[in-house]
């Protein structure tokens, strides 16, 4: 009798620590944005330099990512297997899976075209075609995948709105893409990647040639879209990934060290390699 009298008392009793323990899992899981791609032990390659080693990563839907770590880790490498850009450098080549909504964009069948439409990409370098208009840029990207829009000026209208440009150059549309300045320019490019309606906007580090006004500008505009899309964004900034991630990815020569929310891993690093290098002791 006292036997069982004992483990009644050390069985916990609802309202207890445990039960709440499980219930704040249970609130987390719920509440938890679904994942919109996924990376299953991704490696790539360029000839025989292996510069990405067995990656696996979540990535969740409208939410923003930063990718972060020391140059020539593979953070643009990754992202370009995202939408399956890599493949196009000669002697270039992956394994492992990529999965978009659940299906792997490298299996026989996908077409890469497709995949790149669904999957936008926002460069380094703003490149706007010089020898195009402010509106036709915008359209670019419908026009080389073949699509002819019945209401151009419609979509030139919501693409520059969408990228937070629309009330500096409505009145200027006929006027080349260059002669906007740097910062508009990437805007620019960001409204020709909307402009084909992607699910996943990729931006390879879109601010490491503006001046801090217009990267302001840009980092105000990625908060603005990841009510619409799942942004990945590399950047050698570690503050700039603080001020505009949800989660954050470190890589250190072509391995994910530590993956988790961006509030966590900057303040509370669960791997010694991460610390070190939010810290500054390399880099």
């Amino acid at each position: 009798m006292m036997a069982v009298e004992a483990s009644r008392e050390a069985a916990p009793t609802p309202g207890s620590a445990g039960d709440t323990a499980r219930s704040a899992e249970a609130r987390a899981a719920a509440t938890a944005p679904a994942v919109k791609m996924q990376t299953e032990a991704l490696r790539a390659w360029f000839g025989a330099h292996e510069v990405l080693k067995a990656v696996s990563l979540s990535i969740p839907e409208r939410r923003v990512t930063a990718v972060i770590g020391p140059s020539g880790c593979g953070k643009s490498t990754f992202i370009r297997c995202l939408n399956r850009m890599h493949e196009v450098v000669p002697g270039a080549r992956s394994a492992g899976a990529v999965l978009l909504d659940g299906v792997d964009i490298f299996e026989r069948g996908v077409d890469p075209v497709l995949v790149r439409r669904r999957v936008g990409m926002v460069f380094q370098r703003a490149n706007p075609f010089p020898a195009m208009s402010i509106a036709d840029n915008v359209l670019a990207g419908l026009r080389l995948n073949g699509v002819r829009p019945r209401h151009p000026e419609e979509v030139v209208e919501r693409a520059l709105a969408q990228a937070a440009l629309w009330d500096e150059v409505k009145d200027i549309l006929s006027r080349s893409g260059a002669s906007l300045s740097g910062g508009q320019q990437q805007r620019l490019c960001i409204a020709r990647t909307l402009a084909l309606e992607p699910e996943v906007v990729l931006m390879d580090e879109p601010c490491s040639a503006l001046d801090p006004i217009a990267t302001a500008r840009i980092e105000e505009l990625i908060h603005e879209l990841k009510d619409r899309y799942t942004i990945v964004i590399v950047t050698h900034n570690m503050q700039q990934a603080a001020r505009v991630s949800d989660f954050t990815a470190f890589f250190y020569i072509g391995e994910l060290v530590e993956h988790g929310e961006t509030d966590a891993l900057f303040t509370r690093p669960q791997k010694a390699r991460t610390e070190d290098y939010i810290t500054g002791r390399f880099g």
